[in-house]
């Protein structure tokens, strides 16, 4: 196994190594725009700028391999999901419209990946199946009713979120003990990895040039510098998402939130046939530790959820190694879902993080120096394969200089305050997901009580998470 794929898991390893592999950048370092990072919202930079201005002169710098992060590693929904606070980004100057504006291009972002996809011939395994929230009982049912409640209060009609009970949740997918779900058609199942690779032969053969295995070590507005050479660009973009934490100066700017992942193996018919779920939907249940899964175009089952969700000192897992209790954890969740699954193997386990800011909101900024500077977005929470599509394209307008719908979005320079420092930050997140597992296991104890845990309620006045 080539050493680049080391723990990046079931969608990188199905693919095989990238081939032929991309150089390291030692040699030119002269360029328009200089994107760090490999991953999603590197390369739709990179593919936005091209598309409005194919002269421009592009590179991409990545630590690894393309897709080494969370965009090889992700649940794969292509989801119109808002992450973040809409009622905190609504405090900035474009208000309540400019969140209900974000939310529409978000779900037109999910058609924008797809079209995308499909003329630059791109097979990411697309189904476009929407997304679940699945309640196993009443407490969870409950939160769902005011988030259904809270979606309308924000715009979202009956053709953009609606309520199922449990004969029509059923229909789509037989969850054991379902009360009911909320189903939104805006989301596509895909493959992660084949999506990030498809995208970088896109960008290259417009002319972008990748560097692999190039390290980003300091950065500064119009330079950036490697173990090799010291890049000049007019304009950098800080595409690091869940490795933010490991630049010079942005230690505490987003924190890299761990998330595991297994994948079975191929499910047998009459197993599928006990569950159904054959329309393609990607669906979470209701816990406050909520897993998320897919069915796979090869019919398997992928699940994810938080495992061991931080570690001290903003600390990465580079080789995406899953420890023996997530495994358990997952597996057991995915047989209290299914139990006809119980007999299903599990093929393999992977791990990657993901960014979430104080505020647990997304954003985008640029700091201007002369006719260029320093760009970044990121802080997607979970929910960036559709969210970097949109950001992409609005950092490609920022650097343009472009006035676009875009560039007015509420996400457009929106500031959350740092983490706090350790070792605040490792107890906060140790607390808070303790305090949550604790809730969902009180509440399954009393399947009829629609009341949430206090534990819960805790939880979320500690974290900010809203």
């Amino acid at each position: 196994m080539d050493a680049h794929l080391d723990g990046a898991g079931y969608w990188q390893r199905s693919l095989g190594p990238p081939s032929p592999g991309r150089p390291s950048l030692n040699g030119q370092s002269d360029f328009d725009v200089c994107v760090i990072g490999g991953g999603y919202t590197g390369l739709w930079t990179a593919w936005a700028l091209v598309q409005a201005d194919p002269a421009l002169r592009v590179a991409v710098i990545e630590a690894e391999h393309v897709g080494f992060g969370a965009s090889g590693r992700n649940g794969g929904w292509l989801s119109g999901l808002l992450p973040g606070d809409r009622s905190r980004l609504a405090q900035g100057p474009a208000g309540r419209a400019g969140v209900i504006a974000l939310q529409r291009q978000l779900i037109d972002a999910v058609g924008g990946v797809v079209a995308v996809c499909g003329t630059e011939g791109i097979d990411a395994d697309i189904q476009m199946g929407g997304t679940l929230a699945v309640a196993t009982n009443q407490a969870q049912l409950a939160r769902l009713g005011h988030s259904l409640a809270e979606d309308r209060r924000w715009g979202l009609g009956p053709d953009d979120v609606c309520h199922l009970g449990p004969e029509e949740t059923a229909a789509r997918v037989r969850v054991e003990g379902a009360a009911g779900s909320t189903f939104s058609p805006h989301c596509a199942r895909i493959q992660p990895a084949k999506l990030v690779r498809g995208l970088a032969a896109a960008v290259e053969r417009r002319g972008v040039r990748i560097y692999e295995r190039t390290q980003a070590l300091a950065v500064t507005p119009g330079r950036v510098q490697t173990p090799f050479v010291t890049v000049r660009a007019s304009w950098i973009v800080r595409a690091t998402e869940g490795y933010t934490a490991g630049l010079p100066g942005t230690h505490r700017r987003l924190l890299p939130m761990n998330s595991s992942m297994i994948v079975t193996e191929p499910i047998p018919r009459d197993v599928w046939d006990a569950i159904g779920w054959e329309g393609g939907e990607t669906w979470r249940d209701g816990a406050h530790a909520y897993v998320y899964l897919q069915r796979t175009l090869d019919d398997r089952i992928a699940i994810g959820g938080r495992g061991v969700p931080y570690r001290y000192g903003s600390r990465l897992d580079h080789a995406g190694d899953t420890p023996p209790s997530t495994v358990a954890g997952l597996e057991a969740a995915l047989h209290r879902l299914f139990p006809a699954t119980r007999d299903v193997p599990t093929a393999q386990a992977w791990s990657g993080v993901l960014g979430v800011a104080r505020d647990w909101c997304p954003s985008i900024g640029v700091q201007r120096a002369g006719p260029g500077g320093l760009a970044w977005a990121g802080g997607y929470v979970g929910d960036g394969v559709t969210t970097s599509h949109l950001a992409g394209l609005t950092l490609a307008d920022l650097i343009l200089g472009r006035e676009t719908a875009r560039t007015a979005l509420p996400w457009v320079g929106h500031l959350s305050r740092n983490w706090e420092p350790e070792p605040l930050r490792w107890l906060g997140v140790r607390a808070v997901y303790g305090l949550y597992r604790s809730a969902d296991r009180a509440e399954a104890a009393r399947p009829g009580d629609a009341r949430t845990s206090r534990r819960a309620l805790l939880a979320d006045l500690i974290s900010g998470r809203p």
